[in-house]
């Protein structure tokens, strides 16, 4: 698996005033479409591209757009939501699939509770999007469900990670072709499975709570 993580003062800037906690949500909402797109540069690095032609003012050259098929974008439910605006406006053309997973406060274990993907991902590179890299529960399974779709090209991109959810990521995936860009690696899991020093829950800072 291959693992990057961005190294740019704009990325730690903006994740800085993501953790501090009383950034409130609609600021909180707009950084994280903001770093998602200065993270979507690097995860879409290696995406697929064709040959074309292309006339400009001055004369007829050879360029290069998106392969077919077109790349999926998949954001984890809810949390991820807050990121897919910030992907598609770098690759409009990308089509969207879902996968709501809820973690077991107390097991920590990952439960599949909603999805809407195409029935076969052969041959198509997906792009898994989740705030938040803690166990690696979720985010392995929702791995895990593409390829088990036919997947063969998946990029994960997580606004924060953790030394435990990589590991964990790396020990599901084995040989196959998974990236990991991540905008910071933070130091480890307490206790509860929540990222420290993290940013807290990133649903309910992007959303709220509802109860």
């Amino acid at each position: 698996m291959r693992v990057h993580i961005a190294d740019h003062p704009l990325v730690t800037h903006k994740l800085s005033v993501l953790r501090d906690k009383t950034t409130p949500s609609p600021v909180f909402r707009q950084l994280t479409e903001e770093l998602m797109t200065l993270l979507a540069y690097e995860a879409t690095r290696g995406v697929r591209v064709a040959e074309c032609e292309v006339e400009t003012p001055v004369t007829t050259t050879r360029g290069v757009k998106i392969a077919d098929p077109k790349p999926l974008v998949v954001p984890i439910l809810r949390a991820g939501l807050g990121m897919l605006e910030g992907m598609t406006k770098l690759v409009p053309t990308a089509e969207v699939g879902f996968v709501g997973i809820v973690r077991n406060e107390e097991t920590l274990k990952p439960t599949t509770y909603a999805e809407r993907l195409p029935d076969n991902l052969a041959g198509r590179q997906c792009f898994v999007l989740d705030p938040m890299l803690a166990t690696g529960g979720s985010l392995a399974a929702a791995i895990k469900f593409l390829f088990d779709r036919g997947a063969d090209d998946v990029t994960a991109v997580c606004l924060l990670g953790t030394p435990e959810g990589v590991q964990a990521i790396d020990a599901l995936v084995g040989d196959r072709d998974v990236s990991l860009v991540l905008g910071a690696m933070d130091e480890r899991l307490n206790e509860k499975g929540y990222i420290v020093p993290g940013l807290g829950d990133a649903g309910d800072r992007l959303y709220g709570t509802a109860g």
